[in-house]
């Protein structure tokens, strides 16, 4: 197939994929090439007669596999964006060989011993190649023959199951949707929203969005249509507890095949955290007190309910009091939050204001879909920097959540400058602009914290490029990004009304600004729970199993003192996608983790005059711009100055 796309590198500006001239039948012929063209080159390494250098070993394994690299990159993120059948056909097939040919090269023993004799006095290659010895040990290249093997059947069995319960997830989201035939029913939501619902057959199909305490679960007015929403969302995928059980305990077997006691330990030994108990430690710090303040929320819900509220009825009521007590209400703020200019007035201001970049809209190049956009990004001097990809709408295609990935990775060794996407999952409406909410505003300003990791990326090598950290790392920039959705400069250019362009009122800004730690008892306890849910699955001792998994996590839950019947987990097992299909297993600590840095560094801006370019270009330089080519933690102090400590992230939250 020589005009296969995936072969050579992309004519397209940034050498952005063309999707254009993407197929289905494409991706299965270029994995197959990009996976035995990456084999020779790794052969070839691993048998040279010259003595291993830094050059020839680590940097010629940085310059391998371009080929599976183009193609898995976009093949992942086009099936999580905008599958079909087709896609989830090649994704069950692929998986498993992409793990076997990850141990192929992981494994190799000739391989990992040139690894074992580099030296190098250069600290960006130093880094780099106690990355890859720590990758290597962490995969089982000291492991023995037949532990060798366990690994990777346990691997390939671990691969298959993650994406089966991926795609069992994203079918559910329409399967286990709410669906109405009188409109009335969904009395609460606005007609936009009602009418971008509706279907040829007159039904009325409210998907579910992939966590708990489904949005619409604050406007609905109707009780019993609230119930059967939430317990549709609870009960979803029940064939995903099965799985994701078998995983756990799988993932267990693991770990101590490599040593640890856990798939925790595992995990967080690679982290900026280290050890299980650091962890516990933070955790057991927040529990209590944000348990204490659920429970005053939920008696002044109850209170204005009139009755014993249920979890349904937490977000509906919770509006309620809100409005009463601050005089708030969110829906009055959705006419001021319209996509494009939250986008172009509010995220690219901010940007622009802090660090001198600037963006155009390039029609010229295109995506996989005809919501997605591009923007070229330039530097201060006009200089190019890089791509900025937006998918902003929810499809039934589509996985739910919002994230960010790197379409192209920024590095020096093959001169690439970054294209970096983003992922939201905002209803598209029937007709008319795109209206916010006040979450999906700050969503955005949190994903684009995330590309701009991306952006700024000025790294040598692409294995540390970007948001190339640990996962108890890279939510920290994302979150600190958050800080301007309401500083007064960004929020006046952005929050201005769709039909009129007034801006949003003062009072209702100041009412903003004040209910902001409301409700934060609910939204810890919420997070803090599915926490720790993903600690006790990834805490299973070797060959223990779990037969009733919704017993264990009731079990769980009460055992850590936070099994609050009125506020579930935020993610329950059976739609936990980051921790058994996305990457975060025993690593949703990870949010809370980075948040402390997050507040501390919200702190700093504060304290040195916020919305600046010295101050922008002070995060930049000695942050963002590094990935992962050094410590985390150093990188963090090099930035604050001082070590992170928990209080400002106790304040932020209302927990002292």
């Amino acid at each position: 197939m020589p005009e296969n796309p995936f072969f050579a590198p992309s004519g397209l500006p940034y050498e952005l994929p063309p999707f254009a001239d993407i197929r289905e039948e494409h991706y299965l012929p270029a994995f197959e090439r990009g996976m035995a063209e990456q084999l020779a080159e790794v052969d070839a390494i691993a048998s040279s007669s010259e003595p291993p250098t830094f050059d020839n070993t680590i940097a010629a394994l940085e310059r391998s596999g371009r080929i599976l690299d183009r193609t898995a990159t976009v093949f992942f993120s086009v099936s999580a964006s905008n599958t079909t059948d087709g896609l989830m056909e090649i994704e069950k097939e692929i998986s498993p060989k992409l793990t076997r040919h990850s141990d192929a090269i992981r494994l190799n023993r000739a391989l990992w011993a040139r690894i074992k004799q580099v030296t190098t006095a250069d600290a960006e290659e130093s880094w780099l190649l106690e990355k890859y010895r720590e990758d290597f040990i962490r995969a089982g290249a000291d492991l023995s023959e037949p532990e060798q093997d366990r690994l990777r059947a346990l691997n390939e069995e671990l691969s298959k199951l993650s994406t089966e319960f991926a795609q069992s997830l994203l079918k559910a989201g329409t399967e286990s949707a709410l669906v109405v035939t009188d409109p009335k029913d969904l009395d609460g939501l606005d007609e936009a929203k009602v009418e971008s619902l509706r279907k040829d057959d007159g039904t009325y199909v409210l998907p579910l969005l992939n966590f708990t305490a489904q949005p619409a679960l604050a406007q609905l007015t109707d009780r019993e249509v609230r119930r059967r929403l939430y317990e549709l969302s609870v009960g979803r995928a029940p064939g995903n507890f099965a799985i994701a059980a078998k995983m756990a305990a799988l993932r267990a077997e693991r770990a101590a095949l490599l040593g640890f006691p856990s798939h925790a330990a595992y995990v967080v030994a690679d982290q900026t955290a280290k050890t299980v108990e650091a962890v516990e430690e933070m955790l057991g710090q927040l529990v209590g007190p944000a348990v204490r303040n659920a429970r005053k929320e939920a008696e002044a819900l109850a209170e204005q309910a009139g009755f014993d509220i249920e979890p349904w009825d937490w977000p509906y009521y919770s509006e309620k009091v809100r409005q009463a007590r601050y005089e708030f209400d969110g829906a009055a703020m959705r006419p001021y939050f319209e996509l494009n200019r939250v986008f172009r007035d509010g995220v690219f201001f901010a940007a622009t204001k802090l660090y001198g970049i600037t963006f155009a809209e390039r029609p010229d190049l295109g995506g996989y879909h005809p919501d997605v956009t591009v923007f070229e990004v330039s530097d201060e001097d006009g200089s190019p920097l890089g791509l900025f990809v937006l998918d902003p709408y929810a499809r039934p295609t589509k996985r739910g959540g919002a994230w960010m990935n790197n379409l192209v990775d920024q590095s020096f060794l093959f001169g690439l400058r970054p294209v970096v996407m983003n992922n939201l999952n905002v209803t598209k409406p029937a007709s008319g602009p795109t209206l916010l909410t006040y979450d999906e505003v700050n969503t955005a300003f949190h994903e684009f914290g995330h590309a701009l990791h991306g952006l700024f990326s000025q790294v040598r090598y692409p294995r540390v490029s970007g948001t190339s950290v640990p996962r108890d790392f890279v939510e920290y920039p994302s979150q600190v990004n958050e800080m301007w959705v309401t500083w007064p400069e960004v929020l006046a250019n952005y929050a201005r009304h769709h039909e009129t362009g007034e801006p949003m009122p003062a009072e209702l800004v100041a009412k903003l600004t004040a209910a902001e730690t409301f409700n934060q008892g609910f939204k810890t306890v919420e997070y803090l729970a599915a926490t720790l849910l993903d600690w006790a699955w990834h805490k299973l001792a070797p060959g223990e199993t779990v037969a009733d998994p919704e017993a264990f996590e009731a079990a769980a839950l009460k055992a850590a003192g936070s099994d609050f019947p009125l506020v579930r987990p935020r993610y329950r097992t059976n739609y936990f996608a980051h921790i058994f299909s996305g990457g975060y297993s025993a690593g949703y600590y990870s949010y809370i983790w980075s948040e402390v840095l997050d507040a501390e560094s919200v702190e700093w801006f504060k304290e040195n005059g916020g919305l600046t370019r010295a101050n922008g270009d002070h995060f930049r330089r000695e942050l963002l711009s590094r990935g992962g080519s050094i410590d985390p933690l150093a990188a963090f102090r090099n930035f604050r100055g001082r070590e992170p400590g928990i209080e400002p992230l106790l304040k932020r939250r209302g927990l002292l």
